[in-house]
């Protein structure tokens, strides 16, 4: 019988999709019943105070100027980042710092006190966190099991994959046919849509969202929201040079690329030219 792991969750510079996100988690209910919540800022608890927690949660990027319960969110973050032995900075704000400011590791140099003891902080980053994730790094809290992270302190279980490689829109890319139209079934979102699945490590389309669904699935691309340089100028918008991505996919070299696409586009693929469905 493992005790219940005491959680503080704090909200810095943010919009709250994170919470809202895991609110949607299936088996939420019973995972709340596994922990014991000293602080939410959107739910039922305790009135918030500096305290001695098992885990402290950050929503949201840190900025300088932002004060919360009297003090400035830096000091309040700093007092409580000594009383935890794990920080889960969830999300992309509080991962690499997103629109709002910073994240927790992100800039050394501005919170060097925070880069410092890196090793107690796990990234989950996204705009918003897929629920599972954080279900995932609660209950391997709750067991005491070891967390493996990758170099972005991100857990390797989550996001060692890339997004494109759970998309059901891979055969398309493959033989590199396109998609011209948001929402359609058909075509690859990554030249004309500007899609991130090929560079973003991320399990968004193995571990789908409310159990059925994923951004390429409804016909929106990926958005590379689990990197650092996230979000990207021109979001919908793939870069090219004489009609030739300005990057590659990961792990793959240019010659490798542009030779197997070559072949694909002589070689075409008559079944996937063809419409799914006819649109008004």
């Amino acid at each position: 019988m493992h005790l219940k792991p005491k959680i503080i969750w704090i909200d810095a510079v943010g919009c709250n999709g994170c919470s809202h996100s895991f609110f949607n988690l299936p088996y939420l209910s019973t995972l709340l019943e596994k922990i014991e919540l000293l602080y939410h800022p959107l739910i039922d608890s305790d009135e918030f105070k500096i305290q001695e927690c098992d885990v402290l949660i950050v929503e949201g990027a840190l900025r300088d100027d932002f004060v919360k319960f009297g003090d400035e969110l830096l000091n309040i973050i700093e007092k409580l980042f000594i009383k935890t032995k794990k920080v889960i900075a969830l999300g992309s704000c509080a991962s690499f710092g997103g629109m709002f400011g910073e994240g927790l590791i992100f800039n050394k140099e501005n919170y060097g006190k925070f880069y410092t003891c890196k090793n107690k902080i796990i990234n989950l980053p996204g705009c918003p966190i897929h629920p599972e994730w954080l279900g995932y790094v609660l209950e391997m809290i709750i067991e005491n099991k070891n967390i493996i992270l990758d170099e972005e302190n991100r857990p390797k279980e989550l996001y060692s994959f890339v997004s494109h490689s759970g998309c059901v829109r891979n055969e398309y890319f493959d033989w590199k046919v396109d998609s011209e139209d948001f929402g359609t079934k058909e075509g690859c979102l990554f030249y004309n849509q500007g899609c991130q699945g090929p560079f973003t490590h991320s399990s968004c389309n193995k571990i789908l969202w409310n159990e059925v669904s994923s951004k390429p699935r409804v016909g929106t691309p990926c958005f590379g929201c689990t990197e650092r340089n996230f979000p990207k100028e021109n979001l919908f918008k793939t870069d090219t040079m004489m009609g030739i991505p300005s990057k590659i996919p990961l792990g793959v070299s240019k010659r490798a690329y542009l030779t197997l696409a070559g072949i694909a586009k002589s070689l075409k693929n008559e079944r996937l030219e063809k419409r799914l469905f006819e649109y008004e």
